[in-house]
Protein backbone atom coordinates (compact mmCIF):
# COMPACT_ATOMS: atom_id res chain seq x y z
CA UNK A 1 0.00 0.00 0.00
CA UNK A 2 1.34 3.43 -0.97
CA UNK A 3 1.12 5.90 1.87
CA UNK A 4 -0.32 9.31 0.99
CA UNK A 5 2.08 12.22 0.81
CA UNK A 6 2.04 15.38 2.91
CA UNK A 7 -0.70 17.97 2.63
CA UNK A 8 0.30 21.37 1.26
CA UNK A 9 -2.01 24.33 1.69
CA UNK A 10 -1.55 27.22 -0.74
CA UNK A 11 -2.81 30.59 0.41
CA UNK A 12 -3.77 33.47 -1.88
CA UNK A 13 -5.37 36.88 -1.73
CA UNK A 14 -8.16 35.33 -3.77
CA UNK A 15 -8.77 31.97 -5.42
CA UNK A 16 -11.14 32.11 -8.39
CA UNK A 17 -12.41 28.54 -8.65
CA UNK A 18 -14.56 28.78 -11.81
CA UNK A 19 -16.89 26.41 -9.94
CA UNK A 20 -20.41 27.61 -9.21
CA UNK A 21 -20.58 25.84 -5.84
CA UNK A 22 -17.66 27.73 -4.28
CA UNK A 23 -16.90 30.73 -6.42
CA UNK A 24 -14.04 32.17 -4.39
CA UNK A 25 -11.73 31.05 -1.61
CA UNK A 26 -8.43 31.96 0.05
CA UNK A 27 -6.83 28.53 0.57
CA UNK A 28 -6.55 25.25 -1.32
CA UNK A 29 -5.21 22.00 0.14
CA UNK A 30 -3.29 19.63 -2.12
CA UNK A 31 -1.96 16.11 -1.66
CA UNK A 32 -0.27 13.90 -4.25
CA UNK A 33 -1.20 16.33 -7.01
CA UNK A 34 -4.93 16.32 -6.23
CA UNK A 35 -7.09 19.00 -4.62
CA UNK A 36 -8.28 17.95 -1.14
CA UNK A 37 -10.16 21.05 -0.03
CA UNK A 38 -11.03 24.57 -1.14
CA UNK A 39 -12.07 27.25 1.32
CA UNK A 40 -10.32 29.07 4.15
CA UNK A 41 -7.40 27.85 6.23
CA UNK A 42 -9.66 26.20 8.81
CA UNK A 43 -11.47 24.24 6.10
CA UNK A 44 -8.14 22.97 4.81
CA UNK A 45 -6.88 22.15 8.31
CA UNK A 46 -9.62 19.53 8.63
CA UNK A 47 -7.36 17.21 6.61
CA UNK A 48 -4.82 17.14 9.41
CA UNK A 49 -1.24 18.42 9.59
CA UNK A 50 -0.20 20.50 6.61
CA UNK A 51 2.60 22.59 5.17
CA UNK A 52 1.50 26.17 4.55
CA UNK A 53 2.88 27.65 1.33
CA UNK A 54 2.15 31.34 1.60
CA UNK A 55 4.49 32.68 -1.08
CA UNK A 56 1.43 33.63 -3.18
CA UNK A 57 -0.62 35.09 -0.34
CA UNK A 58 -0.75 38.46 -2.09
CA UNK A 59 -1.63 37.02 -5.49
CA UNK A 60 -4.65 35.54 -7.25
CA UNK A 61 -4.95 31.83 -8.06
CA UNK A 62 -7.07 30.72 -10.99
CA UNK A 63 -7.42 27.32 -12.65
CA UNK A 64 -4.45 26.54 -14.84
CA UNK A 65 -5.12 28.14 -18.22
CA UNK A 66 -5.69 25.79 -21.15
CA UNK A 67 -4.36 26.45 -24.64
CA UNK A 68 -7.07 24.59 -26.53
CA UNK A 69 -5.42 24.57 -29.94
CA UNK A 70 -1.72 24.79 -30.71
CA UNK A 71 0.92 22.75 -32.48
CA UNK A 72 4.00 20.96 -31.20
CA UNK A 73 5.53 22.29 -34.41
CA UNK A 74 6.07 25.52 -32.45
CA UNK A 75 8.51 23.73 -30.15
CA UNK A 76 10.34 22.12 -33.04
CA UNK A 77 10.62 25.41 -34.89
CA UNK A 78 12.25 27.05 -31.88
CA UNK A 79 14.62 24.08 -31.62
CA UNK A 80 15.66 23.67 -35.24
CA UNK A 81 14.96 26.81 -37.25
CA UNK A 82 15.04 30.60 -37.06
CA UNK A 83 12.16 32.95 -36.26
CA UNK A 84 11.85 35.75 -38.85
CA UNK A 85 8.21 36.82 -38.44
CA UNK A 86 6.65 40.28 -38.04
CA UNK A 87 5.22 39.74 -34.53
CA UNK A 88 7.30 40.12 -31.38
CA UNK A 89 7.59 36.75 -29.58
CA UNK A 90 9.24 35.40 -26.47
CA UNK A 91 11.32 32.31 -27.10
CA UNK A 92 11.46 29.35 -24.67
CA UNK A 93 14.25 31.03 -22.66
CA UNK A 94 12.06 34.10 -22.17
CA UNK A 95 14.06 36.27 -24.57
CA UNK A 96 12.05 38.67 -26.71
CA UNK A 97 12.50 38.16 -30.46
CA UNK A 98 11.62 41.44 -32.15
CA UNK A 99 9.52 41.15 -35.30
CA UNK A 100 10.56 42.10 -38.85
CA UNK A 101 7.78 43.91 -40.66
CA UNK A 102 9.07 44.33 -44.20
CA UNK A 103 10.77 42.21 -46.86
CA UNK A 104 14.14 44.06 -46.82
CA UNK A 105 14.44 43.46 -43.06
CA UNK A 106 13.52 39.80 -43.60
CA UNK A 107 16.16 39.36 -46.30
CA UNK A 108 18.75 41.13 -44.17
CA UNK A 109 18.10 38.85 -41.19
CA UNK A 110 18.20 35.74 -43.37
CA UNK A 111 21.52 36.83 -44.89
CA UNK A 112 22.91 37.03 -41.34
CA UNK A 113 21.62 33.53 -40.60
CA UNK A 114 23.03 32.15 -43.85
CA UNK A 115 26.45 33.66 -43.18
CA UNK A 116 26.69 31.69 -39.93
CA UNK A 117 25.97 28.34 -41.61
CA UNK A 118 29.19 26.37 -42.19
CA UNK A 119 27.77 23.56 -44.33
CA UNK A 120 26.85 24.99 -47.78
CA UNK A 121 24.47 22.11 -48.47
CA UNK A 122 22.44 22.45 -45.28
CA UNK A 123 18.98 23.91 -45.96
CA UNK A 124 18.06 27.20 -44.31
CA UNK A 125 14.68 26.77 -42.64
CA UNK A 126 12.94 29.78 -41.10
CA UNK A 127 9.41 30.53 -39.93
CA UNK A 128 6.80 33.07 -38.92
CA UNK A 129 6.56 35.34 -41.97
CA UNK A 130 3.23 36.86 -42.97
CA UNK A 131 3.06 39.42 -45.79
CA UNK A 132 -0.36 40.56 -44.56
CA UNK A 133 1.31 42.05 -41.48
CA UNK A 134 4.15 43.71 -43.39
CA UNK A 135 4.29 47.45 -43.96
CA UNK A 136 3.73 47.76 -46.84
CA UNK A 137 1.94 44.50 -47.64
CA UNK A 138 4.40 42.86 -50.02
CA UNK A 139 4.48 39.30 -51.37
CA UNK A 140 7.55 37.12 -50.83
CA UNK A 141 8.97 35.40 -53.92
CA UNK A 142 11.82 33.11 -54.90
CA UNK A 143 13.64 36.18 -56.23
CA UNK A 144 13.65 37.66 -52.72
CA UNK A 145 15.00 34.45 -51.23
CA UNK A 146 17.52 34.04 -54.04
CA UNK A 147 19.12 37.23 -52.69
CA UNK A 148 20.01 35.20 -49.60
CA UNK A 149 21.36 32.26 -51.60
CA UNK A 150 20.80 30.79 -55.05
CA UNK A 151 22.55 27.53 -54.15
CA UNK A 152 21.50 26.73 -50.59
CA UNK A 153 17.92 25.37 -50.37
CA UNK A 154 15.72 27.81 -48.44
CA UNK A 155 12.30 27.10 -46.93
CA UNK A 156 10.36 29.78 -45.03
CA UNK A 157 7.11 28.78 -43.33
CA UNK A 158 4.27 31.30 -43.24
CA UNK A 159 2.89 32.06 -39.77
CA UNK A 160 -0.36 30.32 -40.71
CA UNK A 161 1.54 27.10 -41.55
CA UNK A 162 -0.65 26.88 -44.67
CA UNK A 163 1.85 28.59 -46.97
CA UNK A 164 5.59 28.35 -47.55
CA UNK A 165 8.08 30.38 -49.55
CA UNK A 166 11.09 28.76 -51.22
CA UNK A 167 14.02 29.83 -53.37
CA UNK A 168 15.08 28.56 -56.77
CA UNK A 169 17.38 25.94 -55.26
CA UNK A 170 14.49 24.33 -53.38
CA UNK A 171 12.21 24.47 -56.42
CA UNK A 172 14.86 22.63 -58.43
CA UNK A 173 15.73 20.12 -55.70
CA UNK A 174 12.08 19.15 -55.21
CA UNK A 175 11.38 19.15 -58.99
CA UNK A 176 8.52 21.65 -58.94
CA UNK A 177 8.62 21.80 -62.72
CA UNK A 178 6.74 18.48 -62.61
CA UNK A 179 4.32 19.32 -59.78
CA UNK A 180 0.87 20.47 -60.89
CA UNK A 181 -0.83 21.07 -57.51
CA UNK A 182 -3.14 24.14 -57.66
CA UNK A 183 -1.37 25.76 -54.72
CA UNK A 184 1.93 26.12 -56.61
CA UNK A 185 1.68 29.76 -57.67
CA UNK A 186 3.17 30.60 -61.05
CA UNK A 187 3.97 33.80 -62.90
CA UNK A 188 2.73 34.70 -66.39
CA UNK A 189 5.41 32.51 -67.97
CA UNK A 190 4.35 29.48 -65.93
CA UNK A 191 7.42 29.57 -63.67
CA UNK A 192 6.77 28.93 -59.95
CA UNK A 193 6.95 32.18 -57.97
CA UNK A 194 8.19 30.37 -54.88
CA UNK A 195 4.88 30.62 -52.98
CA UNK A 196 3.36 27.25 -52.09
CA UNK A 197 -0.20 27.17 -50.73
CA UNK A 198 -1.51 24.26 -48.64
CA UNK A 199 -0.19 20.76 -48.03
CA UNK A 200 -0.47 19.37 -51.56
CA UNK A 201 1.77 22.15 -52.84
CA UNK A 202 4.15 22.30 -49.86
CA UNK A 203 4.79 18.61 -49.27
CA UNK A 204 7.49 18.10 -51.91
CA UNK A 205 9.53 20.99 -50.51
CA UNK A 206 8.98 19.81 -46.93
CA UNK A 207 10.20 16.32 -47.75
CA UNK A 208 13.19 17.68 -49.65
CA UNK A 209 14.49 20.26 -47.16
CA UNK A 210 12.37 20.44 -43.98
CA UNK A 211 11.20 16.93 -43.08
CA UNK A 212 11.04 17.74 -39.35
CA UNK A 213 7.95 19.85 -40.09
CA UNK A 214 5.85 16.71 -40.57
CA UNK A 215 6.49 15.45 -37.06
CA UNK A 216 9.37 13.04 -37.42
CA UNK A 217 11.94 14.63 -35.09
CA UNK A 218 12.59 12.89 -31.76
CA UNK A 219 14.49 15.85 -30.30
CA UNK A 220 13.40 16.27 -26.66
CA UNK A 221 13.89 20.01 -26.99
CA UNK A 222 10.75 20.41 -29.10
CA UNK A 223 8.54 19.08 -26.29
CA UNK A 224 10.17 21.27 -23.64
CA UNK A 225 10.06 24.36 -25.86
CA UNK A 226 6.37 23.77 -26.57
CA UNK A 227 5.57 23.50 -22.87
CA UNK A 228 7.87 26.27 -21.64
CA UNK A 229 6.51 29.00 -23.89
CA UNK A 230 2.95 28.17 -22.81
CA UNK A 231 3.80 27.83 -19.11
CA UNK A 232 5.43 31.27 -19.09
CA UNK A 233 2.00 32.77 -19.81
CA UNK A 234 0.02 30.74 -17.29
CA UNK A 235 -0.93 27.64 -19.28
CA UNK A 236 -0.78 24.31 -17.47
CA UNK A 237 -2.34 22.33 -20.33
CA UNK A 238 -1.60 22.79 -24.02
CA UNK A 239 -3.08 20.93 -26.98
CA UNK A 240 -0.93 19.49 -29.73
CA UNK A 241 -3.49 19.98 -32.46
CA UNK A 242 -2.57 17.34 -34.99
CA UNK A 243 0.27 16.71 -37.40
CA UNK A 244 2.63 14.98 -34.96
CA UNK A 245 3.48 11.33 -35.57
CA UNK A 246 2.85 9.72 -32.19
CA UNK A 247 2.05 6.48 -34.02
CA UNK A 248 5.76 6.15 -34.80
CA UNK A 249 7.35 4.21 -31.90
CA UNK A 250 10.48 6.38 -31.69
CA UNK A 251 8.48 9.61 -31.66
CA UNK A 252 6.04 8.27 -29.07
CA UNK A 253 8.90 7.11 -26.85
CA UNK A 254 10.56 10.53 -27.06
CA UNK A 255 7.32 12.31 -26.20
CA UNK A 256 6.56 10.05 -23.25
CA UNK A 257 10.11 10.37 -21.92
CA UNK A 258 10.00 14.16 -22.05
CA UNK A 259 6.54 14.47 -20.52
CA UNK A 260 7.28 12.03 -17.70
CA UNK A 261 10.18 14.11 -16.36
CA UNK A 262 9.35 15.85 -13.06
CA UNK A 263 10.52 19.19 -14.46
CA UNK A 264 8.26 19.04 -17.53
CA UNK A 265 6.13 22.16 -16.94
CA UNK A 266 2.78 21.44 -18.61
CA UNK A 267 0.34 18.75 -19.65
CA UNK A 268 -0.12 17.97 -23.34
CA UNK A 269 -3.39 16.75 -24.83
CA UNK A 270 -2.48 15.43 -28.27
CA UNK A 271 -4.91 15.00 -31.14
CA UNK A 272 -4.24 12.04 -33.38
CA UNK A 273 -2.94 12.91 -36.82
CA UNK A 274 -5.58 13.22 -39.51
CA UNK A 275 -3.66 15.92 -41.36
CA UNK A 276 -0.85 14.06 -43.11
CA UNK A 277 -2.51 10.63 -42.77
CA UNK A 278 -4.59 10.18 -45.95
CA UNK A 279 -7.30 7.63 -45.17
CA UNK A 280 -9.90 7.02 -42.47
CA UNK A 281 -8.66 3.44 -42.16
CA UNK A 282 -5.14 4.58 -41.32
CA UNK A 283 -6.37 7.32 -38.97
CA UNK A 284 -8.41 4.78 -37.01
CA UNK A 285 -5.51 2.31 -36.96
CA UNK A 286 -3.00 4.88 -35.76
CA UNK A 287 -5.37 6.20 -33.08
CA UNK A 288 -5.77 2.65 -31.77
CA UNK A 289 -1.99 2.26 -31.62
CA UNK A 290 -1.63 5.02 -28.99
CA UNK A 291 -4.84 4.30 -27.07
CA UNK A 292 -3.98 4.11 -23.36
CA UNK A 293 -0.27 4.75 -23.93
CA UNK A 294 -0.11 8.21 -22.40
CA UNK A 295 1.09 9.20 -18.97
CA UNK A 296 0.33 11.80 -16.32
CA UNK A 297 1.33 14.70 -18.58
CA UNK A 298 0.61 13.33 -22.06
CA UNK A 299 -2.76 11.98 -23.18
CA UNK A 300 -4.35 11.36 -26.57
CA UNK A 301 -7.81 12.65 -27.42
CA UNK A 302 -9.63 13.08 -30.71
CA UNK A 303 -8.42 13.13 -34.27
CA UNK A 304 -7.64 16.32 -36.15
CA UNK A 305 -8.63 16.79 -39.78
CA UNK A 306 -7.93 19.75 -42.03
CA UNK A 307 -10.87 20.99 -44.11
CA UNK A 308 -9.78 24.32 -45.59
CA UNK A 309 -6.85 26.70 -45.35
CA UNK A 310 -5.92 30.12 -43.99
CA UNK A 311 -8.14 33.19 -44.26
CA UNK A 312 -5.27 35.68 -44.20
CA UNK A 313 -3.58 33.53 -46.84
CA UNK A 314 -6.79 33.55 -48.95
CA UNK A 315 -7.06 29.75 -48.83
CA UNK A 316 -9.98 29.46 -46.38
CA UNK A 317 -13.20 28.27 -48.07
CA UNK A 318 -15.85 31.00 -48.01
CA UNK A 319 -19.53 30.97 -48.80
CA UNK A 320 -20.58 33.57 -51.39
CA UNK A 321 -19.65 36.35 -52.01
CA UNK A 322 -16.10 35.04 -51.46
CA UNK A 323 -13.07 37.17 -50.77
CA UNK A 324 -13.45 40.93 -50.72
CA UNK A 325 -13.22 42.61 -54.10
CA UNK A 326 -12.43 39.48 -56.10
CA UNK A 327 -15.10 36.93 -55.23
CA UNK A 328 -12.53 34.17 -55.51
CA UNK A 329 -12.45 31.27 -53.08
CA UNK A 330 -9.80 29.29 -51.24
CA UNK A 331 -8.62 25.68 -51.32
CA UNK A 332 -9.97 22.45 -49.88
CA UNK A 333 -7.66 20.20 -47.90
CA UNK A 334 -10.54 17.73 -47.59
CA UNK A 335 -13.19 18.30 -50.25
CA UNK A 336 -16.92 17.99 -49.40
CA UNK A 337 -17.30 14.61 -51.11
CA UNK A 338 -14.36 13.28 -49.10
CA UNK A 339 -15.78 14.69 -45.85
CA UNK A 340 -19.04 12.83 -46.45
CA UNK A 341 -17.05 9.58 -46.35
CA UNK A 342 -14.37 10.46 -43.80
CA UNK A 343 -16.47 12.01 -41.03
CA UNK A 344 -19.00 9.13 -40.72
CA UNK A 345 -16.14 6.60 -40.73
CA UNK A 346 -14.36 8.35 -37.85
CA UNK A 347 -17.65 8.93 -36.05
CA UNK A 348 -18.62 5.25 -36.36
CA UNK A 349 -15.22 4.28 -34.93
CA UNK A 350 -16.09 6.15 -31.74
CA UNK A 351 -13.51 8.88 -32.28
CA UNK A 352 -13.90 12.54 -31.42
CA UNK A 353 -13.44 14.61 -34.60
CA UNK A 354 -11.61 17.92 -34.38
CA UNK A 355 -12.05 19.82 -37.64
CA UNK A 356 -10.02 22.78 -38.85
CA UNK A 357 -12.62 25.02 -40.50
CA UNK A 358 -11.36 28.57 -40.85
CA UNK A 359 -14.10 29.96 -43.07
CA UNK A 360 -17.86 29.44 -43.22
CA UNK A 361 -18.17 27.16 -46.25
CA UNK A 362 -15.71 24.73 -44.67
CA UNK A 363 -17.67 24.79 -41.41
CA UNK A 364 -20.94 24.24 -43.28
CA UNK A 365 -19.55 21.19 -45.08
CA UNK A 366 -18.25 19.70 -41.84
CA UNK A 367 -21.56 20.30 -40.07
CA UNK A 368 -23.41 18.57 -42.93
CA UNK A 369 -21.03 15.60 -42.70
CA UNK A 370 -21.65 15.30 -38.94
CA UNK A 371 -25.40 15.50 -39.54
CA UNK A 372 -25.06 12.61 -41.99
CA UNK A 373 -23.03 10.61 -39.47
CA UNK A 374 -25.48 11.29 -36.64
CA UNK A 375 -28.47 10.33 -38.79
CA UNK A 376 -26.88 6.97 -39.56
CA UNK A 377 -25.39 6.30 -36.13
CA UNK A 378 -26.53 8.62 -33.32
CA UNK A 379 -23.88 9.18 -30.64
CA UNK A 380 -24.33 11.08 -27.41
CA UNK A 381 -21.58 13.28 -25.97
CA UNK A 382 -19.23 12.86 -28.92
CA UNK A 383 -17.97 16.45 -28.47
CA UNK A 384 -16.85 16.84 -32.07
CA UNK A 385 -15.64 20.41 -32.39
CA UNK A 386 -14.61 22.99 -34.94
CA UNK A 387 -11.23 24.66 -34.67
CA UNK A 388 -11.14 28.36 -35.65
CA UNK A 389 -14.74 28.76 -36.88
CA UNK A 390 -14.05 32.38 -37.61
CA UNK A 391 -17.12 33.06 -39.72
CA UNK A 392 -19.70 30.92 -37.95
CA UNK A 393 -23.06 32.66 -38.07
CA UNK A 394 -26.26 32.09 -36.11
CA UNK A 395 -27.65 29.56 -38.57
CA UNK A 396 -24.50 27.44 -38.41
CA UNK A 397 -24.25 27.77 -34.63
CA UNK A 398 -27.87 26.64 -34.17
CA UNK A 399 -27.17 23.53 -36.25
CA UNK A 400 -24.02 22.91 -34.24
CA UNK A 401 -25.93 23.15 -30.98
CA UNK A 402 -28.55 20.71 -32.26
CA UNK A 403 -25.88 18.22 -33.33
CA UNK A 404 -23.68 18.57 -30.23
CA UNK A 405 -20.80 20.22 -32.13
CA UNK A 406 -18.74 22.78 -30.22
CA UNK A 407 -15.88 25.13 -31.11
CA UNK A 408 -12.62 26.71 -30.12
CA UNK A 409 -12.49 30.13 -31.74
CA UNK A 410 -9.41 31.91 -33.05
CA UNK A 411 -10.01 35.08 -31.04
CA UNK A 412 -6.41 36.24 -31.47
CA UNK A 413 -7.25 36.99 -35.11
CA UNK A 414 -9.29 39.96 -33.97
CA UNK A 415 -6.16 41.66 -32.67
CA UNK A 416 -3.46 40.52 -35.08
CA UNK A 417 -5.41 40.35 -38.36
CA UNK A 418 -8.63 42.25 -37.67
CA UNK A 419 -7.60 45.30 -39.68
CA UNK A 420 -6.29 43.16 -42.54
CA UNK A 421 -9.51 41.14 -42.71
CA UNK A 422 -11.60 44.31 -42.69
CA UNK A 423 -9.61 45.87 -45.54
CA UNK A 424 -8.58 42.89 -47.66
CA UNK A 425 -10.36 39.58 -47.04
CA UNK A 426 -13.87 39.94 -45.57
CA UNK A 427 -14.90 43.59 -45.51
CA UNK A 428 -16.43 45.51 -42.62
CA UNK A 429 -19.48 43.34 -41.87
CA UNK A 430 -17.83 39.93 -41.85
CA UNK A 431 -14.78 41.23 -39.97
CA UNK A 432 -17.08 42.54 -37.24
CA UNK A 433 -18.81 39.14 -37.08
CA UNK A 434 -15.62 37.08 -36.76
CA UNK A 435 -15.19 34.66 -33.85
CA UNK A 436 -18.74 35.12 -32.50
CA UNK A 437 -18.25 34.00 -28.90
CA UNK A 438 -21.27 35.82 -27.47
CA UNK A 439 -23.69 34.35 -30.02
CA UNK A 440 -22.24 30.87 -29.59
CA UNK A 441 -22.61 30.97 -25.81
CA UNK A 442 -26.15 32.34 -26.09
CA UNK A 443 -27.13 29.44 -28.35
CA UNK A 444 -25.65 26.76 -26.09
CA UNK A 445 -22.48 25.96 -28.01
CA UNK A 446 -19.54 25.35 -25.68
CA UNK A 447 -16.74 27.60 -26.90
CA UNK A 448 -13.10 27.96 -25.99
CA UNK A 449 -10.44 30.14 -27.65
CA UNK A 450 -6.86 29.60 -28.72
CA UNK A 451 -3.64 30.99 -30.22
CA UNK A 452 -2.92 28.22 -32.76
CA UNK A 453 0.78 28.76 -32.09
CA UNK A 454 2.99 29.02 -34.10
CA UNK A 455 0.38 31.03 -36.02
CA UNK A 456 0.17 33.59 -33.21
CA UNK A 457 2.08 33.63 -29.91
CA UNK A 458 0.69 31.36 -27.22
CA UNK A 459 -0.60 33.72 -24.53
CA UNK A 460 -3.88 32.67 -22.87
CA UNK A 461 -4.34 36.02 -21.14
CA UNK A 462 -4.06 37.80 -24.49
CA UNK A 463 -6.55 35.34 -26.00
CA UNK A 464 -8.91 35.98 -23.08
CA UNK A 465 -8.45 39.72 -23.60
CA UNK A 466 -9.26 39.37 -27.31
CA UNK A 467 -12.53 37.56 -26.58
CA UNK A 468 -13.55 40.13 -23.97
CA UNK A 469 -12.58 43.28 -25.88
CA UNK A 470 -12.39 42.44 -29.62
CA UNK A 471 -9.90 45.24 -30.24
CA UNK A 472 -7.63 45.29 -33.30
CA UNK A 473 -3.98 46.30 -33.34
CA UNK A 474 -5.18 49.73 -34.50
CA UNK A 475 -7.52 50.11 -31.52
CA UNK A 476 -10.77 49.51 -33.42
CA UNK A 477 -13.50 47.44 -31.73
CA UNK A 478 -14.82 44.78 -34.13
CA UNK A 479 -18.37 43.65 -33.41
CA UNK A 480 -18.97 44.98 -29.89
CA UNK A 481 -22.06 42.79 -29.63
CA UNK A 482 -19.84 39.71 -29.72
CA UNK A 483 -17.78 40.77 -26.71
CA UNK A 484 -18.12 38.49 -23.69
CA UNK A 485 -17.67 39.23 -20.01
CA UNK A 486 -14.29 38.69 -18.40
CA UNK A 487 -15.80 35.77 -16.50
CA UNK A 488 -17.07 34.09 -19.67
CA UNK A 489 -13.74 34.73 -21.39
CA UNK A 490 -11.90 33.14 -18.45
CA UNK A 491 -14.28 30.19 -18.60
CA UNK A 492 -13.45 29.80 -22.30
CA UNK A 493 -9.78 29.44 -21.33
CA UNK A 494 -10.43 27.03 -18.44
CA UNK A 495 -13.56 24.92 -17.97
CA UNK A 496 -14.89 25.16 -21.52
CA UNK A 497 -11.53 24.19 -22.97
CA UNK A 498 -11.36 21.23 -20.58
CA UNK A 499 -14.85 20.18 -21.68
CA UNK A 500 -13.89 20.15 -25.36
CA UNK A 501 -10.93 17.93 -24.50
CA UNK A 502 -12.99 15.48 -22.41
CA UNK A 503 -10.92 16.60 -19.41
CA UNK A 504 -13.49 18.62 -17.45
CA UNK A 505 -13.52 15.93 -14.75
CA UNK A 506 -9.78 16.56 -14.16
CA UNK A 507 -8.95 20.18 -14.95
CA UNK A 508 -10.59 23.50 -15.81
CA UNK A 509 -11.80 24.48 -12.35
CA UNK A 510 -10.55 24.39 -8.77
CA UNK A 511 -12.67 21.70 -7.16
CA UNK A 512 -12.08 18.86 -4.72
CA UNK A 513 -10.82 15.76 -6.54
CA UNK A 514 -9.43 17.58 -9.57
CA UNK A 515 -5.78 18.01 -10.43
CA UNK A 516 -3.96 20.76 -8.55
CA UNK A 517 -3.19 22.82 -11.65
CA UNK A 518 -3.25 26.59 -11.09
CA UNK A 519 -2.01 29.83 -12.61
CA UNK A 520 -0.79 32.50 -10.20
CA UNK A 521 -1.57 36.06 -11.31
CA UNK A 522 -0.56 39.40 -9.84
CA UNK A 523 -4.08 40.82 -10.29
CA UNK A 524 -7.66 39.60 -10.43
CA UNK A 525 -8.69 39.33 -14.11
CA UNK A 526 -12.35 39.71 -13.11
CA UNK A 527 -11.78 42.93 -11.16
CA UNK A 528 -9.42 44.94 -13.37
CA UNK A 529 -10.38 47.01 -16.40
CA UNK A 530 -10.91 44.35 -19.13
CA UNK A 531 -8.55 46.29 -21.39
CA UNK A 532 -5.67 45.54 -18.99
CA UNK A 533 -6.17 41.76 -18.69
CA UNK A 534 -3.47 40.94 -21.24
CA UNK A 535 -0.92 42.88 -19.19
CA UNK A 536 -1.44 41.00 -15.91
CA UNK A 537 1.89 39.48 -14.82
CA UNK A 538 1.95 35.71 -14.43
CA UNK A 539 3.83 35.00 -11.20
CA UNK A 540 4.05 31.19 -11.48
CA UNK A 541 2.13 28.08 -12.39
CA UNK A 542 1.37 25.11 -10.18
CA UNK A 543 1.14 21.72 -11.89
CA UNK A 544 -0.02 18.76 -9.86
CA UNK A 545 0.88 20.71 -6.72
CA UNK A 546 4.42 21.52 -7.89
CA UNK A 547 5.35 25.17 -8.30
CA UNK A 548 6.94 26.16 -11.61
CA UNK A 549 8.47 29.66 -11.58
CA UNK A 550 8.31 31.92 -14.60
CA UNK A 551 11.61 32.01 -16.50
CA UNK A 552 12.81 35.15 -18.23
Amino acid sequence: MIMPGPVTVFSARKIITMDASVGEATHVAVRDGIILEVGDVDDCAAWGPYILDDRFSGDVLIPGLIESHAHLLDGMLWAKSDYVGPVDRHDPSGKLRVGLNDVPALIGRMKEIEARMADPARPLVAWGVDPSLNDPITPITRRDLDQVSKTRPIFVLHASCHIAYVNSATLALANYAAIKAPGVLRDASGTPTGELQEMAAMMAAIKAVASDLVGGSTDAGQFYNFAKVAQARGATTIVDGGGSTYFEPAFLAAALAAASAPDFPARIVAHNNGITVPSAQDMIKFAAMVEGKGNDKLVFQGIKILVDGSNQGFTGRLRPPGYLGTGVNGLWNRAPEELRQLVPALHDAGLQIVAHCNADQAAEMFIEAVALAQARNPRFDHRHFIVHGQLLDESLLRRMAALGIHATLFSNHLYYWGEFHRAHTFGAFRAAAMNPAATALRLGVVVAAHSDTPVSPVDPLLTLWCAANRVTSAGRVLGPGERVSAYDALKMMTFNAAYLLHRDHEIGSIRVGKRADFAVLAHDPLAVDPMTIKDIPVQATILGGRVFPIVG
